[in-house]
């Protein structure tokens, strides 16, 4: 078994101290740019807003990912509340992130007058690589993890990093030497193959509308989550229910739902055409409803 714990530091630089935390989001922001950039220019769309609108949507989701893990981790907060926006942010609320990303893009779409589900296309598969990328920085923290195991791939995790579900002796009776299930992998793998999967399909699927590809991006994740949140512990519940849980389990069921009835029998008839500009052709009109197919590739 896997019996190395990482140090969560990078390399330090006289004062500065450099996290792998934030190493790992920061490569997994540039592969996102990069997927996302190449989506567009496949699609026809303006990406002379991307560069301005990824730094906006990005500050925007770390401060609503760090809320939502604030929350889910409270106790851990409420007698240091300077820990909430002090050095190092060890914690982001994947749902928090994407609620509050979700709404800056569609804010910034509308300002510059841009297809905001065609766009919207174009990241779902850019988050997943970027999950796949990020979550290692879950592991150079030792977070992110699931129960005792005894399978090969069982991660060690330091006492001082444990919940107190699995403490050490003599503050619980968990081994020193146990292993656990590495979650945060899991997470990985799940992302890198459902990124490919999803822009597979909207090369190959025909019949597809503008936010179609975000909407499986939310099957894909929430179904992800919700296997996999009820192997942690010490989470944000409501009714002894985990809330990623509830709002995961929303996720899929709703998004579920909006693609089958976009896809019902006839509901095509009737949609208004649109096609993404091509790029140098100027903003492209908002059409948030928009339910025409994007063009071919």
């Amino acid at each position: 078994m896997i019996d190395w714990t990482p140090d969560p530091i990078a390399f330090q630089a006289g004062p500065l101290t450099v996290y792998w935390y934030g190493v790992m989001y920061a490569i997994g922001l540039a592969a996102a740019f990069i997927v996302i950039e190449r989506e567009a220019r496949r699609r026809g769309l303006d990406t002379g807003v991307l560069v301005n609108g990824m730094i906006l949507v990005a500050v925007v989701a770390l401060i609503g990912g760090r809320l939502y893990h604030v929350i889910d981790q409270w106790e851990r907060y409420q007698d240091d509340l300077l820990a909430i926006v002090l050095p190092p942010y060890s914690g982001l609320g994947v749902y928090g992130g994407i609620v509050a990303g979700f709404i800056a893009a569609y804010l910034y779409a509308r300002w510059k007058r841009q297809p905001f589900l065609v766009w919207a296309d174009c990241v779902a598969p850019a988050l997943l690589v970027m999950q796949a990328i990020a979550r290692w920085g879950n592991f150079f923290n030792q977070e992110l993890y699931g129960p005792p195991t005894d399978l090969p791939w069982g991660i060690p995790i330091q006492c001082i990093n444990r919940t107190a579900t699995w403490a050490c002796p003599p503050l619980g009776d968990t081994p020193v030497t146990a292993h656990f299930q590495p979650l945060f992998l899991y997470e990985s793998i799940s992302g890198a193959i459902g990124a490919v999967v999803l822009l597979l399909i909207a090369r190959k699927v025909r019949g597809l509308r503008p936010g179609d590809i975000i909407l499986l991006f939310f099957v894909w994740y929430g179904t992800t989550r919700f296997l996999l949140e009820p192997l942690r512990t010490n989470n944000w519940t409501f009714y002894d229910v985990p809330v990623a849980s509830i709002i995961s389990a929303s996720f899929v069921v709703g998004a579920l739902a909006i693609l089958a009835w976009r896809h019902r029998p006839g509901a095509a008839a009737g949609d208004p055409p649109l096609a993404a500009p091509a790029a140098g052709d100027g903003p492209a009109p908002a059409a948030d409803d928009a339910l025409a197919p994007p063009p071919a590739p």
